[in-house]
């Protein structure tokens, strides 16, 4: 439900906040006062057409700012939409915002951050129904009615959601078989091109008898016959100082091998240094160790250059088998398995085929079961509803509407197939297309609900539908905009009466002239228009009890004993309706 509402600067209202609560809420006053101003705030607010001529004359921008409670039964569908857009906060309330400069540039934001105005018109389906002429209105979109429909037919038949969610699995996996037999028979077009190219993809491959990491041991082989004669050289000169000595110049091992023998028979003097024996010991054995490995490495040292010629070749040709299949060799490798998986599909294809097509010959079959248990269902709860609508409407002072739901079904020689062996198309919520359809006036044909007129008439319309619908509807807060067109006082009160039962599963906004539908509300504001210094401001306030009377009797004509008793009978009344 709508929480909090701020306006500033939106056409003649100058700055304007109200907290709303739940239940039904009245907004009256004059004509040309600001009622619908408010309601096309609120529609700008949820992803509206923003007009420059909303800026108030005079400023620079307009704003409206709502704060949403989120209602259990649509937090699953908004949280889903905002994590998809990384704004989603702790807790169950919502903020918008939308405003429009002078120039032109239009902003939203959702939890306070810039979004685009589709973003807002999206969340706007789960949070409100403007019911006049608003393109928000649920009701109006055909794509919305076959979920109405299963909502209020689950409210009839429990049993119904079972139905419906077979018929959805069986669906699901009727796809993945479609798909899967389209890609068979477009591999088994190209099955004799492609079989010539997978095996010699993979010929090539096994032919080569690759290892992995060859390509690096490899390449340190190449390295080292590439560099051999440098290397030797490099060793030698190593072990000349290290180990072979000249006459001049004497090995580091026997210059290290006097120390040692002058640090032992210096521990042999000083006991207390045997740690420097240890050191220098442990030296000496690195140094020989050290020695032995320079030798056992220039033994290895190979100077082989037909050996040379064979690692680059290998690596040529791992090269260029890198360039066709992979950047490595468990990447070529992977490509070799996935080449023999394609090959083995293309061989099966043919029973995979046959399996496929069998298994989807049994899912039409079952779809089309299915589907013909739910369309009986559908079509049994739609003359309820229909018969449950025309009798809101009959007390709606519209005796001679008529509603009903239109079941659309097409023969389609590859659809599901129906006990009496008939084949029609099908979607992933049944095996027919509906539309909400009325005729609002005795001797007139039904029309579909999209296209009627707005108005009263409209609003009407809908506040019967919503009343019925009511249990099956999850959006929290419904706005009725001259709801009161075209009735009279009795009427009103039957209308009114209805709007407070509608509220008690939703929260209703209601403009109205009517004191016999005010009576009913919970939280009832005055909108009033005012001129000062020059400037006309819209103005709104919450009424009190007192002033509540006051306004009622207002309504009813001059305020006198007369009228205030009878907005009193009123009060009284709509306190007994709804106790």
């Amino acid at each position: 439900m709508i929480v909090e509402l701020r306006i500033r600067d939106f056409a003649i209202i100058d700055q304007l906040e109200v907290d709303f609560v739940s239940g039904l809420v009245i907004f009256t006053g004059e004509t040309g006062a600001g009622k619908s101003i408010i309601i096309d705030a609120v529609e700008m607010l949820l992803g509206g057409r923003a007009d420059l001529t909303f800026v108030r004359a005079g400023s620079e921008l307009a704003t409206v700012e709502g704060l949403f409670s989120i209602p259990p039964a649509n937090q699953e569908e908004i949280r889903s939409i905002l994590v998809r857009e990384e704004l989603l906060e702790e807790g169950v309330y919502l903020a918008l915002s939308r405003e429009i400069r002078a120039n032109g540039r239009s902003v939203a934001r959702v939890n306070g951050h810039t979004v685009n105005v589709s973003l807002l018109r999206e969340l706007g389906e789960f949070l409100i129904d403007v019911h006049g002429q608003s393109e928000h209105l649920s009701l109006l979109r055909v794509n919305q009615h076959l979920n109405l429909l299963d909502n209020y037919l689950i409210t009839l038949d429990e049993t119904a959601q079972d139905q419906i969610t077979f018929y959805q699995q069986t669906y699901r996996r009727l796809q993945i078989v479609n798909h899967e037999l389209e890609a068979l028979h477009q591999a088994e077009k190209d099955a004799a091109r492609r079989t010539d190219i997978l095996n010699y993809q993979i010929k090539e491959i096994e032919s080569a008898h690759l290892r992995a990491g060859e390509d690096e041991e490899l390449r340190e082989e190449r390295n080292r016959l590439a560099n051999a004669e440098g290397l030797a050289s490099l060793v030698q000169e190593a072990l000349l100082a290290l180990d072979d000595g000249t006459p001049v110049s004497p090995a580091a091992t026997d210059l290290f091998g006097q120390a040692l023998h002058a640090v032992q028979g210096l521990v042999r003097l000083d006991p207390s240094q045997s740690s420097l024996s240890e050191q220098t010991e442990a030296l000496n054995d690195s140094l020989t160790e050290l020695a032995r490995s320079l030798r056992d490495y220039l033994e290895g040292i190979e100077f082989n250059p037909r050996r040379l010629d064979q690692v680059e070749e290998r690596l040529g040709v791992i090269q260029s088998l890198k360039r066709k299949y992979g950047d490595s060799i468990p990447a070529i490798l992977e490509f070799a398995e996935n080449a023999r998986n394609d090959l083995d599909n293309i061989t099966h294809a043919a029973e995979k085929i046959t399996e496929l097509t069998e298994e989807q010959s049994s899912l039409l079959s079952l779809l089309g079961q299915q589907g013909a248990v739910l369309s009986e269902k559908r079509h049994s709860a739609a003359e309820k509803l229909a018969l449950a609508i025309e009798k809101e409407l009959a007390d709606l002072n519209m005796s001679g509407a008529r509603f009903q739901v239109d079941f659309q079904q097409h023969s389609d020689p590859d659809g599901a197939l129906l006990p009496d062996g008939q084949h029609v198309a099908y979607s992933a919520s049944g095996l027919e297309k509906i539309e909400f359809m009325i005729a609002p006036n005795p001797g007139e044909g039904f029309k579909p609900l999209a296209k009627i007129a707005s108005g009263g008439e409209t609003s009407r319309l809908m506040l019967a539908l919503k009343n019925t619908l009511a249990r099956a509807d999850h959006i929290p807060t419904l706005i009725f905009d001259e709801i009161d067109q075209g009735i009279g006082g009795r009427v009103g009160t039957i209308v009114g009466e209805k709007l407070w039962d509608l509220a008690r599963q939703h929260q209703v906004l209601c403009i109205t002239h009517l004191p016999q539908l005010a009576v009913f509300g919970e939280q009832h504001f005055h909108v009033q228009k005012q001129v000062h210094s020059g400037r006309t401001t819209t103005q709104v306030l919450q009424l009190d009890r007192e002033n509540r009377l006051q306004e009622l009797a207002q309504m009813l004509g001059t305020v006198n004993d007369g009228t205030l008793h009878s907005a009193r009978d009123l009060i009284d009344y709509a306190a007994q309706r709804t106790k």
